[in-house]
């Protein structure tokens, strides 16, 4: 622990360099004027930005010449990296008002002269032990932010790249509300001229969603090539999940999800929107898409779950968008404004506009914190799909 003493009177200083020898501690340097002192904290100095600091704790004098100790303190404060080392303030002055003012500048504490030994060094015991707390929660922070960020990458890796075949495309937008996320997108070609696309939504965001929404990753691959069907598919994820036992567990967890099998040779669409906001088709010059609309209930709130597979069919180009209610949330009023809000975004060109559909959906402010994970997976039907 090193400890910086601030005084203009070398006789003060002395006094209290020999109470911090005899109580054994000897790591100190010593400034005789706020400006000293700042040059040693790298304030002011010829280099810039932050320097890290090594000094653990400041006894400042406040009465000096040119920058007393009260205005000092209100300059260490303005650096990120340095308002948390405490500084005790050392004064003659009685003043109640100054006393405040210095604690309001952002001192921890004081001590007044004649200097007492044993009142000195309990605050300073008091000061360095309340720094060292400091310190380590800020290093677990840290550790733990640096966890987040790798896991966000790790996550992020098990996401479906984009795909872009001579009949089918398949792109995608996810931005998530916190480091962690529990939203879930992937698409797999089947072979014949068949693509399987899924889009879930774990209840909740952040570290527990993002966890299930691993294990369902680590899962969905094997169970869509295995199962194929968008029953079939449903429904084993639903057995997969409900094996997710956990003992205590205080809150019932599920997913909502929208899995489809497009055949484009055949040019069906064959799905299961187990919960989830209804994804939108929009075939040709049509203006008013077809709704793939919610026809059973979220996965893995009860063992079993009844589905009633959906099928449709298409003629010409178009496109599918699937979302998160992250992203029809955005809109104001009752289902159907936000639904209409939806529509009038993305209508038109069938062609994926990346920009575009940033600009529409994904414009928050960099440290506006957002209420749910935002997820937008676009499918263009391209021309040359006819039957064989």
């Amino acid at each position: 622990m090193r400890i910086l003493i601030v005084d203009d009177n070398p006789t003060n200083v002395i006094i209290i360099r020999e109470i911090l020898k005899k109580e054994d501690y000897r790591n100190f340097i010593t400034a005789s004027s706020a400006k000293e002192m700042l040059k040693l904290l790298g304030i002011g100095g010829e280099k810039k930005g932050p320097l890290q600091s090594d000094i653990d704790l400041i006894l400042l004098d406040m009465m000096m010449p040119e920058m007393d100790g009260i205005e000092a303190c209100r300059v260490v404060q303005q650096y990120e990296h340095l308002k948390d080392i405490p500084i005790i303030m050392v004064t003659a002055v009685g003043d109640s008002k100054k006393l405040a003012e210095a604690l309001d500048a952002g001192a921890v504490d004081y001590v007044t002269k004649p200097i007492n030994k044993v009142e000195l060094m309990a605050r300073i015991r008091l000061a360095l032990r309340l720094k060292r707390e400091k310190d380590w929660h800020k290093e677990r922070d840290q550790r733990m932010q640096d966890e987040l960020k790798l896991a966000a990458l790790v996550q992020n890796a098990v996401l479906s790249l984009p795909i872009t075949d001579e009949v089918l495309e398949a792109h995608a937008i996810y931005q998530p509300s916190a480091e962690l996320a529990g939203d879930l997108y992937a698409w797999y070609p089947l072979g014949d001229s068949r693509y399987a696309v899924i889009l879930l939504d774990m209840m909740g965001h952040g570290i527990s969603s993002s966890l299930f929404c691993m294990f369902l990753a680590s899962v969905l691959k094997d169970t869509v090539t295995t199962y194929v069907e968008p029953e079939k598919v449903i429904q084993e994820l639903n057995r997969r999940f409900n094996q997710l036992y956990i003992e205590k567990q205080l809150v019932q967890y599920y997913f909502t999800a929208i899995y489809l099998v497009i055949d484009t040779r055949m040019k069906r669409i064959d799905y299961v929107n187990a919960g989830h906001p209804p994804a939108l088709l929009f075939e040709g010059n049509a203006k008013k898409p077809v709704l793939l609309e919610s026809n059973c209930h979220p996965v893995g709130l009860f063992d079993r779950i009844d589905i009633q597979p959906q099928s449709l069919s298409f003629e010409e180009e178009g496109h599918l968008v699937m979302y998160t209610d992250g992203l029809l949330e955005m809109a104001p009023g009752e289902q159907e404004e936000q639904l209409d809000f939806m529509i009038g975004n993305l209508n038109g060109d069938h062609e994926w506009r990346e920009e575009v559909m940033q600009e529409a959906f994904f414009t928050d402010e960099a440290d506006q914190e957002r209420d749910d994970d935002k997820c937008l997976v676009w499918i263009t039907l391209k021309k040359g799909t006819d039957k064989e």
